[in-house]
Parts: C-alpha cells; structure tokens; sequence
C-alpha cells in the first residue's frame, strides 16, 4: 500500500461538521477529527453520530491546528478523513 503525500492527504479531507455529518451518513469518512476546544455541542453531536456509525475520532488537536490541517485561513472544529 502507497503512503499518501502532504499534498494528496490534504484532497482527501472533508471540512466542517454539516459535511462530515453528510459524509458518515453515506459512508464516505473512515476517521473523524474534533478539536478538543470546540463547542461543547459539536463535540456531542459529533461523538454520537460516529459511535452510530462505527467511526473512530481523533481529539487531540485543537481548533487552530484543525484549521492548518486543512489549509483554511480560520480554525476547524470538525473534519474527516475520505473513505477510498
């Protein structure tokens, strides 16, 4: 199996908690992330809706690093991984 480059992993993120919602639902995301510093709502929201959907999730990294993970100019409290 080929590792995935910066630049490949980064095309294969999906930003933002209405889009990874979409995404588990259809079964497009193999892992989750949430910022440990976002809304206590989303966080909830998220954590339910990937234990219905038996995906794993990520909560080290804060809203900022989201942010740069996903190469947007604001923070990111939710993002997930493509499922190939």
């Amino acid at each position: 199996m080929k590792c995935m480059t910066s630049e490949e992993k980064r095309g294969s993120l999906i930003v933002g908690s209405n889009q990874v919602k979409k995404a588990l639902r259809r079964g497009m995301a193999s892992l989750v992330y949430v910022a440990h510093d976002a809304d206590a709502g989303i966080r909830f929201a998220m954590f339910e809706i990937c234990r219905e959907c038996g995906v794993p999730v990520d909560e080290t990294k804060t809203v900022k690093e989201l942010g740069e993970m996903c190469r947007i100019e604001v923070g990111c409290a939710v993002c997930a991984e493509k499922r190939f």
